[in-house]
């Protein structure tokens, strides 16, 4: 798959080296030049420029692009870069921060395939590592949303079955689909789901129980436990972690 990334800070750079191990073709727009000269060091095409400009997407290749990832620090740099991405019909991934609270998510999650909070990332890093298993949580793009991968396991009611021959509950969506140890991709109608492979899947919580039944195999009320672990709440009390 064909990328373009915008920001080559911390977080655009150690995802273009992560896209760029699984054999992706990787484009960096950037215009700090201590930074595009670091980029250029780790042997990455880069563009110099403004990435919410026009002619710089134009320039890294936009138009032949199937995802942009704007990961700058700048909200307002990132969501125009999306929008010109999504006239071009990329897949469109936008990164906000620290600053900016819940509300900025439910009012720019519709207009972008995915918004990204970093922190908030690593947070559900270390959350992963704790909880172990065939799940892990991806991102919490709005308060009731998480992004998640699952393993198809043996016990999986789907397993067998071909991408359009599934049926997740309405407030749940897969987004990309991986064989087993094959690189994550658009997922086709045909393909067949297997032990080992993964699905990325953006659930609203209260489904979430529904979907570990059906892409893990777990018995309802395990599953009931282990997805309220994932969003946060407390089994017992209904509260927050």
């Amino acid at each position: 798959m064909r990328f373009v990334i915008i920001g080559a800070g911390r977080v655009g750079l150690r995802t273009a080296r992560v896209l760029r191990e699984e054999d992706h073709n990787v484009t960096i727009i950037e215009r700090d030049e201590a930074m595009i000269r670091r980029a250029r060091t780790q042997e990455f095409t880069v563009v110099e420029g403004d990435g919410s400009r026009e002619d710089v997407l134009d320039e890294a290749g936009i138009a032949q692009a199937d995802v942009l990832g704007a990961l700058t620090g700048d909200l307002n740099v990132n969501f125009t870069a999306c929008m010109i991405a999504k006239y071009h019909g990329c897949r469109t991934v936008m990164r906000i921060d620290e600053a900016y609270r819940e509300g900025i998510y439910r009012k720019y999650a519709d207009a972008v395939d995915e918004v990204i909070y970093p922190e908030r990332l690593g947070a559900i890093g270390a959350k992963n590592a704790l909880l172990g298993g065939t799940i892990r949580a991806i991102a919490d793009i709005a308060p009731h949303l998480q992004i998640v991968e699952l393993t198809i396991t043996e016990a999986a009611p789907v397993n067998g079955y071909t991408i359009s021959e599934l049926e997740l509950p309405a407030d749940a969506t897969v987004l990309a689909f991986g064989k087993h140890e094959q690189p994550l991709g658009i997922p086709s109608e045909d393909e067949s789901l297997a032990v080992g492979d993964r699905l990325i899947v953006l659930a609203d919580f209260a489904v979430l129980s529904e979907v570990r039944q059906l892409l893990v195999g777990e018995d309802p009320k395990q599953a009931t436990a282990n997805a309220d672990a994932d969003s946060g709440i407390d089994a017992d009390t209904g509260g927050i972690h």
